[in-house]
C-alpha cells in the first residue's frame, strides 16, 4: 500500500498553484505525446523517421530536445502558459540542471500536469475506455516526488450510445478519485471525435452524464475538464462555475489551429488545452529569432482565444 502526502505536505507551491488554475488567464500547453503519437509530432517539426528507432532511447532522446526547446523558449512563459503537460519520459528527464517539472514551475511559473493513462482500449458501444493502469499508484508516487500538481487522462467517444458514454465517464471519474486521493487535482478527458456524424447529440449525453458524476463528488474532491470544442456555442457554460470544476479546458482535436481559436473565442469561460495547434508552424531547421517569433505568434493568438470575455 502505498502512502501519499495530502496536498499542503506535498509541496508548498501546490495552493498557489491551485489557485493559479483556478482564476489566472493563459492555457494549457498539451506537450505529453506518447510512444504512439511521437513519430507523427516529429514528422510535423521535420524530423525524419529515419533520425530515430522507434520506440527506443533515440527516439525519446528527439522528442525531448524539442519539448526543451519549446520549454526553454522566451516565448513560453507563465504569463500566458497557465500549465504544461508532460508524458512519463519527459517527467523523468531534466531541463537545464533541473527536473522538468521543477524547471516548468521554479524558471517559468507553469503548473506541471502529468499524462496518466495507458492508451485507449478497443472501441466498444461507440466508445475508447482507457486501457488498465496496473502501475497507477507507482506512478502517482511517482509524480508527487516531482512535484506534478496534477494529471491528465484520455478516453474517447465514437458515437452516441448512452450505455458506452456512461461506461466511460464513469470510468474517468472512478481513477479521477484515485488521483485526488494522491493529493493531486486530476484533468479529465473524456474526448468527443470531431469527424462523428452524431457529435452534437453525443455532447448533449455527455453533459448529462458528467453533471452527474460531479454531483456525487466528495466535499473536497475537485476535478479539472478537458473537453472537445462543442457544436453548440457555451455547451459546457454550466461547468465553468461549477464549485467541483477547477477549471474548463478545451482540446483541439484536430481542428487547425486558426479555426480552434475561432471556436474557442467563442466559449466563456473555456481555456485552451492544445499540442498539435500549439506547435503546427514549429520546425526543427528554424533559427531560434525566426523559432521564437512564430511561437510567440501561435502562443499569443490562443491566449487570446483563451482570455476571459
Amino acid at each position: 500500500q502505498i502512502s501519499f502526502p495530502s496536498p499542503k505536505k506535498k509541496m508548498p507551491a501546490f495552493e498557489e498553484q491551485l489557485d493559479r488554475a483556478r482564476t489566472a488567464d493563459g492555457f494549457l500547453a498539451a506537450l505529453d505525446q506518447s510512444g504512439g503519437s511521437t513519430p507523427k509530432a516529429l514528422r510535423q517539426y521535420g524530423i525524419s523517421d529515419d533520425d530515430y528507432v522507434e520506440g527506443e532511447t533515440s527516439m525519446y532522446d528527439v522528442i525531448h530536445a524539442m519539448r526543451t526547446r519549446m520549454i526553454t523558449s522566451t516565448a513560453f512563459t507563465g504569463d500566458r502558459i497557465l500549465g504544461a503537460i508532460l508524458f512519463e519520459n519527459t517527467m523523468d528527464r531534466e531541463i537545464e540542471g533541473k527536473s522538468t517539472s521543477q524547471y516548468l514551475w521554479e524558471e517559468k511559473k507553469v503548473i506541471p500536469f502529468l499524462k496518466i493513462d495507458k492508451g485507449l482500449a478497443p472501441e466498444e458501444n461507440g466508445v475508447q475506455v482507457m486501457k488498465p493502469m496496473p502501475t497507477l499508484n507507482e506512478l502517482l508516487k511517482k509524480a508527487n516526488d516531482n512535484g506534478i500538481f496534477g494529471t491528465k487522462m484520455r478516453s474517447v467517444i465514437k458515437s452516441a450510445n448512452a450505455d458506452g458514454i456512461q461506461a466511460l465517464v464513469d470510468q474517468q471519474f472512478e481513477v479521477g478519485k484515485k488521483i485526488i486521493a494522491a493529493g493531486m487535482v486530476p484533468i479529465l478527458e473524456p474526448e468527443v471525435d470531431i469527424t462523428s456524424p452524431e457529435k452534437a447529440e453525443i455532447e448533449i449525453i455527455l453533459k448529462e452524464k458528467i453533471l452527474a458524476s460531479l454531483e456525487k463528488l466528495g466535499e473536497k474532491e475537485e476535478v479539472m475538464l478537458k473537453l472537445s470544442l462543442p457544436s453548440v456555442e457555451n455547451h459546457y457554460k454550466e461547468f465553468v462555475d461549477h464549485p467541483k470544476v477547477v477549471r474548463l479546458v478545451a482540446l483541439s482535436g484536430g481542428y487547425p489551429r486558426d479555426e480552434a481559436n475561432e471556436i474557442l473565442s467563442k466559449q466563456d469561460g473555456m481555456i485552451a488545452s492544445f499540442s498539435r495547434a500549439l506547435s503546427q508552424d514549429l520546425s526543427f531547421a528554424l533559427s531560434d529569432d525566426e523559432y521564437n517569433k512564430i511561437y510567440n505568434e501561435s502562443i499569443e493568438s490562443i491566449y487570446r482565444a483563451s482570455k476571459k470575455n
